[in-house]
């Protein structure tokens, strides 16, 4: 395919893709007028977010193994569709059970196009040329992922749209990449073996890992790390992901191919990117919170604050995808990315409720740089070591990896947050003499600082300025961690043919070796 060929085909790749990340982010900082209008609970609250984030999550391995069996443009399609109905029952939502519902469906379809957009980029573009179009895709997912709290904010503070158009927003898009893709994106027919489904494998790995994917999201909140719910939840999840690798290990068609691992290359970007996935969104996940508690942000000029991070990500994976593909050098801009991306969280683990926003977008710019110089070539180097029948499988355990590591990360900082923050407003209150209670805040709720008296508001700025920096404090050692995973990764020549091409290929050799096993 020409660049302009290659263009065309992604223009619908990059709207899917945005809609997908869109879908996760635009409802942060919604959701308390949503439960508000809805007149919904806590518990509910917690669950808009998760449902959505756990369908994605266990779904991925699913659509990337579809992927190598079926036809990526119609899945592509129908993940779009999924994607559409969805945010249409979510916008119509009038209570808090339908829309938990409605989220789960989005969540099926955003996995679709999470998974299957990289695996059709891999597909149509060799690995040598596909650095500097990952560039574009990890832009794409910056924005979505850092500017997706802002339109929230400002559909929300616009009176005559409403809550309901975060959900609304997403459709055009989605329609326009179904649009685009079926006019621009032209894979030819490959002959294939005949398609097999492991359902039970996939039952078992959704399962175990919504299991354990619920007890991180709810441990903590809803009860004790150290309950009897966890017991059961990890217990269960634990057997039934045991249960799915003896399936996988004896199938002939599995969902997850346990050979994968035996390639070097995918165990390392596989690790790193679930580490990346600890580090980044669970770190940031917070920012927004920390924009608003702490500095006094409304949350429209709590989107526009992380505007520095969105550059430095989008400069980064652009420049750094264009080095890789004049060059076919990419090893460097991984370990330049881990140094990077560990400096810029331990940068803003010092942070405070006086920290200047010129100090802040320096820090965040840096983390940007070296996410953007991270996250996306971690993909780049799999995929060019993995044969074309596993593109698929290979790009969506990558996937799957990055999101598991970002809901355990977004979990488990979440209530080492609520902890912080209690035991610096206990130890602040009781310092300046004001009894507790009647503040607003507490573990399970953020305080509205309108309502609050001048000294008990400087106390609880303190406390989220403070608890902040801890999260990123906890998440450098994940990204230190991400560095030297990433030291062992062996650089190997950048492919010059496509998946596409390399699976014609793929099913040449096979067909010449069946026939001399035939002659002989």
């Amino acid at each position: 395919m020409t660049n302009r060929q290659i263009l065309q085909a992604m223009s619908g790749l990059m709207a899917g893709m945005f809609v997908a990340i869109l879908a996760g982010t635009v409802v942060a900082n919604a959701l308390p007028t949503i439960i508000a209008d809805l007149e919904a609970s806590q518990s509910s609250y917690t669950w808009v977010v998760t449902a959505e984030l756990l369908a994605m999550t266990a779904t991925v391995p699913l659509w990337g193994k579809l992927s190598d069996l079926f036809d990526k443009k119609l899945l592509l399609q129908l993940s779009l569709g999924m994607f559409v109905v969805g945010s249409l029952l979510a916008g119509f939502s009038h209570d808090v059970e339908l829309l938990i519902l409605s989220r789960v469906v989005q969540g099926i379809g955003a996995g679709g196009l999470t998974a299957l957009a990289q695996v059709v980029m891999a597909a149509i573009i060799p690995p040598r040329r596909l650095g500097k179009y990952a560039g574009i895709f990890g832009a794409v997912f910056a924005i979505g992922t850092v500017a997706g709290p802002l339109v929230g904010g400002v559909l929300v503070d616009t009176s005559w749209l409403g809550w309901r158009w975060c959900f609304f927003i997403g459709v055009p898009f989605a329609l326009l990449a179904i649009a685009l893709l079926q006019r621009t994106l032209r894979l030819p027919a490959v002959a294939r073996r005949e398609a097999k489904i492991d359902f039970l494998g996939a039952f078992l790995i959704v399962a175990g890992v919504c299991a354990l994917l619920i007890w991180v999201t709810l441990a903590g909140n809803e009860f004790d790390w150290v309950s009897w719910q966890t017991a059961a939840l990890t217990g269960a999840g634990v057997l039934l992901l045991v249960a799915a690798v003896f399936v996988e290990a004896r199938t002939a068609e599995p969902v997850i191919p346990l050979g994968i691992f035996r390639n070097r290359t995918v165990t390392l970007t596989t690790v790193a990117s679930l580490l990346v996935g600890v580090a980044m969104f669970g770190g940031t996940v917070f920012l927004s919170q920390y924009f608003q508690v702490s500095l006094g942000k409304s949350p429209t000029v709590a989107g526009l604050m992380s505007l520095p991070m969105i550059l430095g990500l989008l400069v980064s994976s652009t420049v750094a995808g264009q080095v890789i593909s004049k060059t076919g050098v990419w090893k460097r801009y991984l370990v330049a990315g881990a140094v990077i991306m560990t400096v810029g969280l331990g940068l803003l683990s010092t942070i405070d409720a006086d920290t200047s926003f010129t100090l802040l977008s320096a820090y965040m710019a840096v983390l940007g740089i070296g996410v953007g110089m991270l996250m996306q070539n971690l993909v780049l180097a799999a995929q060019n070591d993995v044969p074309a029948s596993e593109l698929g499988a290979a790009t969506s355990v990558l996937s799957f990896f990055r999101s598991m590591g970002g809901t355990i990360g977004t979990s488990v900082l979440g209530a080492i947050l609520a902890n912080r923050v209690a035991s610096e407003m206990t130890k602040g209150l009781d310092a300046a003499g004001i009894p507790a209670g009647g503040d607003g805040g507490g573990e399970n709720s953020v305080p509205d600082m309108s309502t609050l008296p001048e000294p008990v508001r400087q106390i609880v700025e303190h406390a989220y300025g403070v608890a902040t920096a801890d999260l990123f404090l906890i998440a450098t050692p994940c990204a230190l961690l991400a560095l030297l995973t990433v030291v062992f990764i062996k650089e190997k020549p950048l492919k010059t043919t496509s998946g596409m091409e390399r699976l014609a290929e793929e099913a040449a050799t096979a067909r010449e070796t069946d026939k001399s096993v035939v002659g002989s």
